[in-house]
C-alpha cells in the first residue's frame, strides 16, 4: 500500500496541471449536472415492514385521490380578546380571507370551518384546511404569497392568524452565518498550526472542492434516487470535516519530510505513502460505518448513509492526488516560517541525498512540546489517568439512560415561527392530541359484514382509555377499506400516547380475530414507534457488522489483535457520552439557549444510529492518525513508551488541530433550524470532541503504557495469514528515489521490510 502510494504521490506532484486540470473539469460537470436537474422532494420517512408503513400502503392503494393532493396548508384563526370567531364581523373577516386565496390556481380547495365543525367549543379559535395542487417545493412564490397576504388580511381585521401545514415549509439552505463561523475557525486553526497561509489554504481548497462536487452530485442525483435536502446536508458536513482533516495530515507529513531534507517529488510520495495510507484506511473505516447504516432498513438512514460515504470517498482521493499536486503549484510557500526563513545550507533538499539518509523519525531538538509533555506525564500515571478520563467519560453518559425518541414537528420550531405558533393555537383550542391524531385504516377485504365491522372498531376504539374523540369512518370507493380518526388526550410525543396506540392495537386485535378483517394503525406517533422499535432491533446486527469489519480492517493495518479491541471500547464510551449530551440539552433543556433550542423533546429515532454509524467512522480516523506514528516508530526499534512519545511528538498536536477543526465545522451546523441537523450538530461536535482528547489523548496511550509490548502482539498464525499492507513505509525506508522515467514505466513490487510484532 505504501509503495503504490507513494508512486500516485510522486506522479501527482510531477503531473500537476493534468491533475489539477481534471479534478476542475469534474467540478464543472457536478455544477453543470446541479444546475439542469429538477429539485427533488421531500419524501415523508417509511419504515418497510412496519404496521404503520403497510397502513401508508394501503391507503396509497385504495384511496388514491388522497394522495393525488400535494401540499397543505391550516389556516388558524383566533378571535380577538373577549370576542368569539363565530360573531358576524369575525365570520364575514375568515370568509372574505379564504375567498382570497387564488394561488395562481395551485390551490385544489380550502374548507369552510363553519361547516365542517372545525370551531373550539369555546368559539374563539377556528381553522381552515387548504390544500395545493403541488408539492411544497413546487409550490410558487405567488401561491406561497396569496397564503400570506391572505392572513396579513385577516390579522387587519383584528384577528390573529397563523398558518401551519407543509405549504410554507422549505429546504435548509447551508450557508448560514453560524456555517461561516465553524469554517472561519477551522481557517484559523490551519494557519496556526501549520504556520502557513499557503498551507492552510491548500487544506481548506481542496476541502472545498471536494465538497463541492459531492453536493453537485447529490444535488443532481435528487430525483432519480429521491435524495433529500438532509442527505446534500449531511454530505457537506462529512465532506467539509474529513477533507479539511485529510489534507492537513498530509500536508503535515510532507512538511516534516521537506524539513528532514528530501526534495519536493520526494517529499510528496512519501507523504501520501505514509500519510496517505493512514488517510485511505481512515475513510475506509468511515465509509463501512456509513454504508452499513443500509442494514437498518429504513430508506431515508440508507440515503443519508450513501451520500456520506460517497463524499468521504471522494474527500480520500482529493487528499491522495490533488494535494500533493497543489504541493508543487505553492512551492516552498507551503513550509513553516521557520524553515523558509533558514539559512541556505540548512534549507530542505540541503542536506545528503535521500538514499543516504536514514528514514526513522527524528528525535525532537530543544525544549519538548505540549504533546510530548503530556504524553511523557500519562507514561508515569497511566492507571490514574484511564481511571479518571474512563469514570468522567462515564458520568456524563448518565444522562443517556432517559433518551427518549421521536420525530420532529412543528412543536419543535422556533416560536418566533409561525408553524410553531398554529401548533400553539390549535393544542389550546382543540386539545393536545389534535395535533398528533393517530389513523386506523379497517380492511373489510376479508370480512362477511364491512358495514358492521366498521361500527365494533369504532365503538373499539372509542372504548379505550386515553382516546378523546373519533371522527366518522370514511370508506374506499370499493368500500373494502374505512379510515377513521382518532385524536389522543395527550400530547404527540408524550409516553401516554405511545402507550395509547399499544392499547388501541391491542384492543383491535379481538375484532380481527373475530371479523376477518385486517386492522391497522398509523400516524406520526404509530409510525414513530415503530421506527424506533425497528431502529433497536437492528442496533446490534449493526453494530456486529460495522465494528466487526472496522476491527479485521484495524487488525490488518496495525497488525495487532488488542489496538482494535481497544478502539472499539473506546468508541463505545465517546458515542455514550455524546448521547448523554444529547439528552441533556434535547430533552432536559440544559444550555438549550446556548444552541437555539427553544422546545425540549425527545430526540430524533433516526439519530442514535445515525449517530453511532458516523461517530464510529470518526473515531478510527483519530486512532490511524494518532498510532500510525506510533506504529511506524515501533516497527523501526523504539519501545513502547518511546513509540507512544514518538507518536504525540510528531501526530499530537495536528490530531488536535484536526478535531478541532471537525468540531468546529459540526458546531457550524448547530444554527440551523432544521431540528435533525441541530442535532446531528450537537451529537457529532461533542462525541468527536470527546474520542478526540479524551478517548484518543488520554485513554489510548494510558492503555499502550500498561500493555506494553503486547499492544502490538499478533498470532502467528494471523501474522502468515493477514497482507502485509504497510501503513508505516516500512518499505519507503529502503526505496531509492525513482527517477521520472521510471516512475512512468512499471514500477516492480519493492520487497516490503520485516516488520517487529
Amino acid at each position: 500500500m505504501a509503495t503504490f502510494l507513494y508512486r500516485v504521490g510522486r506522479w501527482a506532484f510531477r503531473r500537476r496541471r493534468l491533475v489539477g486540470g481534471l479534478w476542475l473539469v469534474a467540478l464543472v460537470l457536478a455544477i453543470a449536472a446541479a444546475a439542469m436537474a429538477p429539485a427533488g422532494e421531500e419524501e415523508d420517512l417509511s419504515m418497510p415492514g412496519t404496521e404503520s408503513q403497510k397502513a401508508f400502503d394501503l391507503l396509497d392503494e385504495r384511496f388514491p385521490e388522497s394522495n393525488s393532493q400535494g401540499a397543505e396548508a391550516r389556516l388558524v384563526f383566533r378571535a380577538p380578546e373577549g370576542q368569539r370567531v363565530t360573531a358576524r364581523e369575525n365570520k364575514a373577516a375568515v370568509e372574505d380571507t379564504l375567498g382570497s386565496l387564488d394561488g395562481g390556481g395551485q390551490v385544489a380547495s380550502a374548507t369552510d370551518p363553519y361547516e365542517t365543525g372545525a370551531v373550539s367549543e369555546d368559539g374563539t379559535i377556528a381553522y381552515s384546511t387548504i390544500t395545493y395542487t403541488a408539492d411544497a417545493v413546487d409550490l410558487t412564490e405567488a401561491t406561497k404569497s396569496a397564503l400570506e397576504d391572505a392572513a396579513r388580511q385577516a390579522r387587519d381585521a383584528g384577528l390573529t392568524v397563523e398558518i401551519g401545514g407543509s405549504a410554507l415549509d422549505s429546504d435548509e439552505e447551508p450557508g448560514g452565518t453560524t456555517e461561516i463561523i465553524g469554517v472561519v475557525v477551522a481557517a484559523v486553526v490551519l494557519v496556526l498550526t501549520l504556520g502557513s497561509l499557503a498551507a492552510a489554504g491548500l487544506s481548506l481548497l481542496t476541502a472545498f472542492l471536494g465538497v463541492a462536487i459531492a453536493f453537485g452530485l447529490v444535488t443532481a442525483l435528487a430525483v432519480p434516487l429521491g435524495l433529500t435536502s438532509t442527505v446534500a446536508i449531511l454530505a457537506l458536513m462529512l465532506g467539509l470535516a474529513v477533507g479539511i482533516d485529510y489534507a492537513l495530515f498530509i500536508t503535515s507529513r510532507f512538511r516534516d519530510e521537506r524539513a528532514q531534507g528530501s526534495e519536493p517529488e520526494e517529499a510528496a510520495g512519501r507523504a501520501v505513502g505514509t500519510a496517505g495510507s493512514a488517510v485511505v484506511f481512515a475513510g475506509a473505516t468511515v465509509f463501512i460505518a456509513l454504508v452499513g447504516l443500509g442494514v437498518v432498513g429504513i430508506p431515508e438512514l440508507t440515503k443519508m448513509g450513501m451520500g456520506g460515504a460517497g463524499a468521504v470517498a471522494l474527500a480520500v482521493l482529493v487528499a491522495l492526488t490533488l494535494v500533493p499536486a497543489l504541493f508543487g503549484f505553492f512551492g516552498r510557500s507551503i513550509l513553516s516560517r521557520a524553515v523558509r526563513k533558514a539559512p541556505a545550507d540548512r534549507r530542505p533538499g540541503s542536506e545528503r541525498p535521500e538514499s543516504a539518509r536514514p528514514h526513522p523519525m527524528p528525535a525532537a531538538a530543544g525544549r519538548p512540546g505540549p504533546a510530548t509533555r503530556w504524553a511523557r506525564f500519562v507514561l508515569r500515571r497511566p492507571a490514574a489517568v484511564l481511571l479518571i478520563a474512563g469514570l468522567g467519560l462515564g458520568a456524563v453518559a448518565v444522562p443517556a439512560l432517559s433518551l427518549e425518541l421521536g420525530l420532529p414537528g412543528d412543536e419543535s420550531k422556533p416560536v418566533e415561527t409561525t408553524q410553531r405558533r398554529a401548533y400553539d393555537l390549535l393544542s389550546e383550542g382543540f386539545g393536545p392530541g389534535f395535533n398528533g391524531p393517530l389513523t386506523v385504516v379497517v380492511d373489510m377485504s376479508g370480512s362477511a359484514d364491512g358495514r358492521a365491522t366498521t361500527d365494533l372498531v369504532v365503538r373499539t376504539v372509542r372504548g379505550v382509555d386515553g382516546v378523546a374523540s373519533v371522527g366518522d369512518p370514511v370508506l374506499s370507493r370499493t368500500k373494502d377499506t374505512a379510515v377513521l380518526t382518532a385524536v389522543p388526550q395527550t400530547a404527540p410525543n408524550s409516553g401516554e400516547t405511545k402507550d395509547l396506540v399499544y392499547a388501541i392495537r391491542g384492543a383491535v386485535a379481538g375484532v380481527e380475530a373475530g371479523t376477518g378483517a385486517d386492522i391497522l394503525v398509523t400516524g406520526a406517533t404509530a409510525l414513530n414507534i415503530d421506527i424506533s422499535e425497528a431502529v433497536s432491533d437492528a442496533l446490534i446486527p449493526y453494530l456486529t457488522v460495522v465494528i466487526g469489519l472496522a476491527v479485521l480492517l484495524l487488525t490488518v493495518v496495525f497488525r495487532s489483535v488488542l489496538v482494535p479491541v481497544k478502539a472499539a471500547l473506546g468508541f463505545l464510551l465517546s458515542v455514550g457520552a455524546a448521547f448523554g449530551v444529547l439528552v441533556a440539552v434535547f430533552q432536559w433543556g440544559w444550555a438549550a439557549d446556548l444552541v437555539g433550542i427553544e422546545q425540549t423533546g425527545p430526540v430524533m429515532s433516526l439519530m442514535p444510529i445515525l449517530i453511532i454509524g458516523i461517530v464510529f467512522g470518526l473515531a478510527m480516523d483519530y486512532e490511524v492518525f494518532l498510532l500510525s506514528r506510533m506504529r511506524e516508530a515501533y516497527v523501526h526499534g523504539a519501545s513502547p513508551g518511546e513509540a507512544i512519545v514518538g507518536g504525540f511528538r510528531h501526530s499530537g498536536r495536528v490530531v488536535a488541530a484536526a478535531a478541532i477543526i471537525m468540531i468546529s465545522v459540526f458546531a457550524g451546523f448547530i444554527g440551523m433550524n432544521t431540528p435533525t441537523i441541530q442535532t446531528m450538530g450537537v451529537g457529532l461536535a461533542s462525541a468527536v470532541a470527546f474520542d478526540a482528547f479524551v478517548v484518543r489523548m488520554a485513554i489510548a496511550p494510558a492503555v499502550l503504557a500498561l500493555l506494553g509490548h503486547r499492544a502490538w502482539w499478533l498470532p502467528r498464525i494471523l501474522n502468515r495469514v493477514l497482507p502485509n499492507v504497510d501503513i508505516e513505509g516500512e518499505a519507503l525506508s529502503r526505496h531509492v528515489p525513482a527517477s521520472a522515467a521510471e516512475l512512468d514505466a512499471a514500477v516492480p513490487r519493492l520487497p516490503a521490510g520485516r516488520q517487529r510484532h
